[in-house]
């Protein structure tokens, strides 16, 4: 099977992310279903360095693992009858955290399908900067359909009321 490439547009089309929170610049291997490689460049401009750290910029290991997550998105978004659907984040599992990630470097992060079953799934996931390892984990995650993100929550004492009884 031919692998895959896509540009930022093509990525735009597939998962709903936007700046500031889009975190993957390209795909540079795609086999829907089964892998993808995407590429994230770090620049001193992200608008989340003027907080972390003003006196050393290092990428949160939280957006790291979205960047992972959103390479994941897209190789799921790229399945036969999974357009239009929404990729969440159900959980993280085995998460290390190697090396910093500064402005300069190019984070590229492979993505490999575990499982997937029905709406929810599983990927194992290695992030590298220039060859070395800066992060890796296992993310599980859930299909919706867009129209289940568009409703309401329901009022905070309601919510409460039906947890308690």
């Amino acid at each position: 099977m031919a692998e895959w490439h896509l540009d930022i547009e093509q990525i735009r089309s597939l998962i709903p992310h936007r700046y500031p929170f889009l975190l993957v610049d390209r795909i540079l291997e795609l086999e829907p279903g089964k892998r993808a490689v995407g590429l994230k460049n770090v620049t001193v401009n992200e608008s989340f360095f003027q907080g972390h750290f003003p006196v050393k910029a290092i990428m949160p290991g939280v957006l790291i693992l979205e960047s992972m997550a959103q390479v994941g998105g897209v190789m799921v978004m790229t399945m036969p009858d999974m357009q239009g659907k929404v990729a969440l984040l159900g959980g993280l599992d085995d998460v290390r955290f190697r090396r910093p990630v500064v402005p300069g470097d190019t984070l590229i992060s492979e993505v490999e399908m575990l499982w997937f079953r029905r709406d929810i799934g599983r990927v194992r996931a290695v992030a590298r900067v220039n060859g070395e390892v800066v992060a890796e984990a296992e993310i599980t995650f859930a299909l919706l359909d867009p129209q289940r993100l568009q409703s309401p929550p329901p009022p905070v004492a309601t919510a409460l009321t039906n947890h308690e009884g």
